[in-house]
């Protein structure tokens, strides 16, 4: 670019390039990405943000409860992207002694306070973010710069980048510590830590946990969890505040304790003497980007626990399903969300029990879905081509010919059949063999 300055000793950055076509769309800031690339340009900043993808990858394979759901990675990604971005500048000697740590990568430290991810494990996640810089750098220079240079600016990258995550990590730590002061001077972080100390069993006594709530556990209880779909880049929970009250006000809870889990979900509970059987069956939230979870009734301290268990496996199985909702009852999903907490046995299981039926075409998925709607009617086939919209000699061949590539009648295994076809009318391709 004209008028950028030169990179001296380092030029060779200029011609860093992606190397994976499928990496995604980076989660930095259009600013943030913006201001690299008039610096250095949009090759290498497209480069860091790869390299910051690979970095949030490694941390949540290795720390999972960093990562969390959909929304805290990609808050992560910003992090580790935009700090790939600041490495890259100050390698390049181009960062106006801007600060190692970034404005994303802060966002991201409060989050973990509020998410209750302890110090030790948010700086551990960092040496992994470092390690992994450091290999892909060494790597890139490797590639671009002649043999007898590569020994010298290995050792300077070597220096710079272990300076530099010095400073990051420093600046995290700090900023970690005074969230957490003013976190948990809050009272939501009161009650935040007694709703954590439940969940994991460590408060059991109803009195203390009602007090330490301000929300009576003695009563009957449903749980929420809400967030955004498809995420929000730049959420915050007002929103889904303002879902959770209505949707417990359409239940009918006459008490609610709703509290921000990170950025952009919300656990919510409403309690009243007794719920109605279905409570929130036909609630549509009032925002069209916003879901809701629903765990089943449940009484006293340990209804509370359990409906909020629910409540998440419900939230699973809805960013698993093929068929997403803006609402999903635990009562409606509470067997494929059950026989999936182990997706891998779950795959296991479907592609032994289908066999040739789970094969990823439309043939094999005609087959599925009217061998499905078949059992699902006691084996009728005239009820099931009036709900196929099919005729009945179309129902009855496509039950013989799954009958004949399963190798046995569908009658003869009946329920791990039924059970088979409903994770894949749930969740399609998660519980599906690859495509070979």
């Amino acid at each position: 670019m004209t008028g950028t300055p030169e990179v001296a000793g380092s030029g060779w950055l200029r011609n860093l390039v992606p190397t994976d076509p499928q990496t995604p769309a980076p989660a930095s800031t259009a600013a943030t990405i913006a201001d690299a690339a008039e610096r250095i340009g949009g090759g290498p900043v497209a480069w860091a943000c790869e390299v910051g993808s690979a970095m949030a990858t490694t941390i949540v394979e290795e720390i999972p409860e960093i990562g969390g759901g959909a929304e805290q990675v990609d808050t992560l990604r910003m992090g580790t992207e935009s700090s790939a971005i600041r490495a890259l500048l100050r390698i390049a000697e181009l960062d106006d002694a801007m600060p190692a740590i970034t404005d994303e990568a802060l966002r991201g430290d409060r989050e973990f306070v509020r998410r209750g991810v302890a110090l030790d494990r948010v700086l551990r996640g960092v040496r992994l973010g470092h390690a992994a810089l450091s290999r892909a750098f060494m790597a890139a220079c490797a590639r671009y710069v002649d043999a007898e240079q590569r020994v010298p600016q290995m050792q300077r990258i070597s220096e710079l980048l272990f300076t530099y995550i010095d400073e990051f990590s420093g600046a995290m730590a700090t900023e970690y510590v005074a969230e957490r002061d003013r976190w948990m001077a809050s009272a939501a972080a009161t009650r935040a830590e007694a709703v954590r100390a439940i969940l994991a069993g460590e408060l059991d006594d109803p009195a203390a946990a009602s007090a330490a709530l301000d929300y009576d556990v003695s009563v009957e209880h449903i749980a929420l969890t809400l967030w955004f779909e498809p995420a929000r880049r730049k959420a915050d929970t007002t929103d889904l505040h303002a879902a959770a009250h209505d949707a417990l006000t359409a239940a009918g809870a006459t008490q609610r304790l709703v509290l921000p889990v990170g950025a952009a979900n919300v656990w919510a509970w409403g309690g009243r003497r007794r719920f109605p059987a279905l409570p929130l069956v036909d609630h549509q939230p009032s925002t069209r980007d916003i879901r809701v979870a629903v765990g089943a009734r449940g009484t006293g301290l340990a209804g509370f626990e359990r409906s909020h268990r629910e409540a998440a496996m419900a939230e699973r199985s809805a960013r698993m399903a093929q068929r997403p909702t803006p609402l999903t009852s635990y009562t409606e999903v509470a067997v494929p969300a059950m026989l999936t907490e182990n997706i891998d046995a779950a795959s296991v299981f479907v592609a032994r029990e289908l066999g040739p039926l789970a094969e990823r075409t439309p043939h094999a998925a005609d087959l599925r879905s009217t061998v499905l709607q078949y059992l699902a009617d006691e084996s009728s086939p005239h009820a099931a081509a009036r709900i196929l919209h099919v005729s009945r000699n179309t129902v009855a061949y496509r039950v013989k010919r799954a009958s004949e590539l399963l190798g046995y009648d569908v009658a003869d295994r009946r329920y791990p059949l039924h059970t088979a076809l409903v994770l894949v009318d749930t969740y399609g391709n998660r519980v599906l063999p690859p495509q070979n």
